[in-house]
Formats: C-alpha cells, structure tokens, sequence
C-alpha cells in the first residue's frame, strides 16, 4: 500500500496478541504479568525528504536554530503498581477539556507509548458535564452529518470509539482543538466488522489495562498521507446517526494526532527520563517526561547518539548476533524486550532462563550511525513472583526487534518529530 507505515507492534499482532493470556508461575495466566499495549499500523503523510546526515551531536558541533521556550515543560511519569496489576506499564496524567473553555477533567492511569500517536481515552472516563465537539464524518463515504469513528489496531487487540475535538494540557503546556479518540463512545455503537476482526477488544478500563494511551511518537498524525488519499480498512470511518459506519478518508487536520506536536513551543518531540533499576526490579519508579529536543536548558542533546528512523516507517536496525533485523524500533508502549533467540529458554511468551543472561546488540540508524548498549535477560516467573513492577531486564520472543520499557530505564531516550527541526536537525529520529 502507497506510504504505508509500519510503527512499533503492529505488524507483530500474530506474534504478540497472546501477551493478554502470558503466564507467571507455574504457566497460570495472570494479570499482573501480561505485556503493555503496543502500537498500531500506520500510513504515513508523504516522506518530507532524506534525513540529514546528522548524527552524534558533540557539544563542539554546531547546531541547528531551533526556538526555545520557558514554558514549564515537565511532565511526571511513573512505572508502579496499576489496578489491572501489568508489570512495566509506563503512566502519566492528562488533563482534558472542551475546546476554549476550563471545562476540563484530568485523567490519571494513562499510558506513555512513544510507539504510537495520539490521544485515546475511555468514554468513562470523561463525566456526563464535559462534552466534547464530534469530529464529523468525511462526506466522501456519503454521510455528511455523520461522525467520524476510529479503530485503532495495536498488537494486543483493538480501540474503537468516535473522533472528538478537545483541549490537551500536560506541564505548561496546551495542544489546543486537537483530535482525540474517545474509546467505546457511546454515539459509535457498533464495531465495524474488520475492525473487530483484529484481535481483542480493548474497551475498558480491564481490557486496555489503563485509562488511556498517549501516544507521543515519531510522527505527528496517526495516519497520515494514507487516510487522507483512501478510504483504508480498520482505520477511519463514516458513522451515521442509526450506529452504521463505512471506512471513510480523513482529513490530516481531523486524524487522531500527537499532541505534542500542536503545542506552541517544545513541539519536536519527547525526552523519556527513568533513573535505574537493579536486577531485581523495582516497586516503583518516578521519572520525567520532557517536552522538546534542545528548546530548553533540560532538554539538550548533549553528546548523545542520533540515530535516524526511516521516514515512513519509523524503524532503525538492530543487529544481535550477526543477524540484522531490519523493523527495530524504541517503544515505552511494550512492557518487555522483545527479540527473537535460538538459544534462551522460553516460558509462554516470556523468556525464562535458569540464570540471567547478558546480552548485547547494535542499532543502526538510516544515517549510518551505530551504538551498541549491552541488556541483559533474567527469568520472568522470578520477576512476577516479587511485588515489583519495574524491571530493565524482562523479556520475550517476537520476530522483530523491540526496545521496550526495559530499555527506558538508566537512560534519557529522545523521540524527535518527523519534519520538526531539532538541533540535530529533522526528525523522525531517536538519540541515547
């Protein structure tokens, strides 16, 4: 398919929609071990061009104008215990509100996916006083006083739910009139049969393991190019007043989009900072999500390695032992390290091996530039049988390679904007 982007876990459904039954001790299926929400399939707006052929920003080098800001731009995140008890679920808070106005309400348990774009939150979780304008339906599916409905498909299921128009404030900061998908909406009934299709069904607050998604991605709409050229299956529709919908295009204005990237200043993408964990996990962990690449003083690319993402698809290379995998991406949404191994021990769809292994890889991004960061992989009923909740050494097998949460921790992970000018220069790219 024309412009068609794949980022994060949706192209790994198969291979990751069991997480949802993955099992701790003894192989009993437990909620408190199953994996994080990954990301969904997403056609891109058309590539804006080549990355530039930055790479490592040594504090010598020159770098790029990029407007600054003092506008607060920290936003906390936390990795604890959640009501649905999922290891690795990284969460922040969210606030909501009608467009223009203080009508708002702020949404606690939502999680931090830099493996996706945009805003989904649950329909119960907005009070019955706060309403929000319905994005109306493209009139070239035939409806013209419909409302615009959405699937969003992630490697562990699905989202369904009407598009609406909101006011997104986190930090300092203000997205304003943005498009957001209201899960299991009431006014969008019915799932469409191949949205339905795609896996389990993530409507509430036990299916989706959280509140809502924050997606804070590569890119900045969750489409893009494709949806705005064709009326594409299991994304946009067409809903009329009776609960019918019909695939529909959408307009790039009215996609679901990365609020971050609307907000007036430190727009170019997200600094995800975590202390360190021991091996043995942690209960909790407090970190910072920073809003821009090198606007402000706290957010600085320092001498940190850029390694650019393809610019329609969002992956870089990971090479582990001599094999290169290709759709390798960085994604806080997926709460292990997935990979695929011949040699380490596997239970269910985790890793399981008598004694924690010590493993290394190389990433590569487009521009050629390389970094290699040693992991390790300890055994996963071990880690489900303490009462932590944040551990940089769980993980299981998929035929791609996935740095998720684990990663996070010790580091300052950067996810810089496709096209948005950064002192590295454009996105999309990561930096460590």
């Amino acid at each position: 398919m024309t412009n068609k982007r794949l980022l994060a876990l949706g192209f790994l459904m198969a291979v990751l929609a069991g997480l949802s039954g993955c099992g701790g001790g003894g192989g009993n299926s437990s909620s408190s071990d199953t994996a994080g929400n990954s990301s969904p399939t997403t056609p891109s707006s058309p590539a804006s061009g080549a990355p530039t052929a930055s790479a490592s920003v040594p504090a010598s080098a020159p770098v790029a104008t990029v407007p600054q800001s003092t506008i607060p731009n920290v936003q906390p995140i936390v990795v604890t215990s959640t009501p649905t008890q999922t290891r690795n679920m990284l969460t922040t808070r969210v606030t909501v509100c009608a467009p223009g106005t203080s009508n708002c309400v702020t949404i606690d348990n939502v999680q931090v996916d830099t493996g996706s774009q945009g805003l989904r939150v649950l329909a119960s979780q907005l009070p019955a006083s706060l309403t929000l304008p319905a994005v109306p339906a493209s009139t070239s599916a035939g409806t013209i006083n419909g409302v615009s409905g959405e699937c969003g498909v992630f490697g562990t299921g699905y989202t369904w739910g009407a598009v609406r128009t909101a006011d997104v404030r986190m930090a300092g900061q203000l997205a304003p009139s943005l498009s957001i998908q209201v899960i299991a909406d009431p006014s969008v009934p019915t799932v469409p049969s191949d949205c339905a299709a795609s896996g389990l069904p993530m409507m509430t607050p036990t299916a989706l393991r959280v509140n809502g998604i924050l997606g804070v991605g590569l890119f900045s709409a969750d489409c893009g190019g494709g949806c705005i050229a064709s009326a594409l299956p299991r994304w946009y529709y067409a809903c009329d007043t009776t609960g019918s919908c019909v695939s529909s295009t959408q307009p790039l204005d009215q996609q679901v989009t990365n609020p971050i990237s609307r907000f007036a200043l430190d727009n170019n993408g997200v600094v995800i900072d975590l202390p360190t964990v021991g091996p043995g996990g942690a209960a909790t962990v407090y970190g910072s999500m920073i809003f821009g690449i090198g606007t402000q003083a706290n957010n600085t690319l320092g001498s940190t390695t850029v390694l650019k993402a393809n610019t329609t698809t969002g992956y870089v290379t990971t090479s582990l032992n001599g094999q290169p995998y290709s759709q390798s991406f960085i994604d806080s949404g997926s709460n292990g390290l997935f990979f695929p191994s011949t040699t380490l021990t596997r239970c269910g769809v985790w890793w399981c091996p008598a004694s924690t292994q010590s493993l290394s890889a190389t990433l590569t991004g487009v521009n050629g530039e390389t970094t290699s960061p040693d992991f390790s992989i300890a055994n996963a009923q071990t880690l489900f049988a303490t009462n932590n909740y944040a551990f940089n050494n769980l993980g299981g097998p998929s035929s791609a390679f996935d740095w998720g949460l684990p990663f996070f921790f010790g580091r300052r992970i950067y996810t810089a904007i496709e096209s948005r000018l950064t002192s590295a220069g454009n996105g999309p790219y990561y930096a460590f």
